[in-house]
């Protein structure tokens, strides 16, 4: 019988089914962070219960960390009580914990990859929504709850109603400065941010083959943003010499073993999905979000919409509209920007920072905008250093902040101001998301760059020379 990717993971992985209920999943990797993990790890203490299988879950500190003097003691209570609970039951449980100033620390999304813990066809789960990312290396990857997280530590399984299969393609060939950021606000934008719900989505075509391991990070991590449980792309060549000789990657006869399983990792050509959909390469614009959810958004050329040309109620769009003080058939090019971010879950990898440096150098940031550059993790922030971007950034007027989630939440001591104008490389730009009252306008580190240099959001294709687009 013919399968989709997605199938074949889900399958492999299930212990019991349940009948007419959820499946029991067998869970490869668990991830844990300061936020949502005390609690879990409480119930295990109250309960008496260790965890199962310390080995397969790592530990990491990110969301409440702050990106300045990390070698400081945290000044917010709530913050170092969190920090101060996950290395505690890191080391009562044996698991590794990489904290604050550890080389391997960073943002949990982007220290996986990184050290080899994301491998083919495994599932991996986490306390946090963009867990999905992992998904770039086809695995089954999606964000749990605290009594989740607690189940994870104690059986090494969850319970999980299989979600309907969906397939994105794309063909043909992106045009200038269409970064995969772009490609995943504009999914978006055209299915809405609930236009995947109820389904796990595979991508596939030319323009997924061609992206980069990070750009298919980038784009899988957004795929809860458009309501999927989670987002997947089948491993090649590029998947295997990415996880080659990384840390925690198999090696010897164990890797012969795993390729020849992951070289199984496809959709057979006849697989049949729930729902099917096809976009064109040619139609994909740098993009940027003018409201409060991820799925207002346009190309950077156009105007915002009309209430009346948008699905959903009126009131709601205009009251969006009205947050962001903007109004329908605005242009969006030339709107002033007070503060830049790039970092995050989405687009704090090296290869974001090199887009970035692409439209900065031998320029110079705007005298009105605020800029946070936050590395995902020491290992990127030592590439930054080691291949010169560093020495642009600083020649630009920029400078570098330490690995953490920082701005993309405010749950942190990085927060926009009331009613300013954030154009950041995250992935929600909800009421408040970035600071009560704050304005976030999403996009690539492109797009990103641009603004910086201008203080008004700036198509990046008049920056981009020639031989860099």
């Amino acid at each position: 019988m013919s399968k989709t990717l997605f199938d074949k993971v889900w399958d492999s992985h299930v212990v019991r089914k349940i009948d007419n209920g959820p499946d029991v999943l067998f869970i490869d990797r668990h991830l844990v962070h300061e936020v949502t993990s005390p609690v879990a790890f409480l119930g295990l203490k109250n309960r008496g219960i260790p965890v199962l299988y310390p080995n397969r879950t790592f530990a990491t500190a990110d969301h409440n960390t702050p990106t300045r003097n990390q070698h400081l003691p945290v000044k917010d209570p709530l913050s170092a009580k969190q920090l101060e609970a996950l290395e505690k039951n890191a080391a009562e449980h044996g698991i590794p914990y990489w904290g604050l100033g550890h080389e391997k620390n960073g943002i949990v999304h982007v220290i996986g990859p990184e050290n080899g813990i994301t491998v083919p066809g495994a599932t991996i789960v986490c306390g946090d929504s963009h867990t999905s990312t992992h998904g770039a290396f086809g695995a089954i990857a999606f964000g749990i709850g605290t009594s989740e997280v607690e189940m994870v530590l104690a059986t090494q399984c969850i319970m999980q109603p299989k979600p309907k299969r969906m397939r994105i393609n794309i063909d043909g060939n992106l045009s200038e400065a269409v970064t995969p950021k772009d490609v995943a606000l504009y999914i978006i934008s055209r299915l809405t941010t609930s236009g995947a719900t109820g389904y796990f989505v595979e991508y596939s075509g030319e323009v997924f083959r061609n992206m980069s391991m990070e750009g298919r990070m980038t784009v899988c991590n957004l795929s809860i943003e458009m309501g999927a449980r989670g987002g997947m792309i089948a491993p090649d060549e590029k998947t295997f010499e990415y996880i080659r000789g990384r840390e925690y990657a198999p090696s010897g006869a164990d890797w012969d073993t795993a390729m020849a399983y992951w070289k199984t990792l496809h959709s057979d050509s006849d697989a049949v999905f729930d729902k099917e959909i096809n976009f064109y390469a040619s139609d994909i614009e740098p993009m940027i979000t003018y409201g409060t959810n991820p799925g207002m958004g346009v190309g950077i050329s156009r105007t915002i919409p009309t209430a009346e040309s948008m699905e959903g109620g009126v009131a709601t769009y205009r009251k969006s509209l009205e947050y962001m003080d903007f109004a329908e058939g605005e242009a969006m090019i030339g709107k002033p920007v007070d503060f830049v971010f790039l970092g995050s879950c989405t687009n704090g990898r090296i290869e974001d920072f090199r887009a970035f440096s692409k439209i900065v150098r031998g320029r110079k940031k705007a005298d009105n905008v605020t800029a946070w550059l936050v590395p995902g993790s020491h290992k990127v922030e030592a590439a930054i250093r080691e291949e010169g971007i560093l020495d642009i950034l600083q020649a630009a007027g920029f400078d570098l902040r330490e690995p953490g989630c920082s701005a993309c939440l405010a749950m942190n001591d990085d927060k926009i101001p009331a009613g300013k104008y954030a154009v950041s490389t995250s992935n929600r730009n909800f009421e408040g998301r970035q600071g009560p009252g704050a304005r976030t306008l999403l996009a690539s580190p492109l797009v990103a760059a641009a603004a910086a240099i201008t203080g008004k959001v700036t198509d990046p294709r008049e920056l981009l020379e020639p031989e860099l687009a």
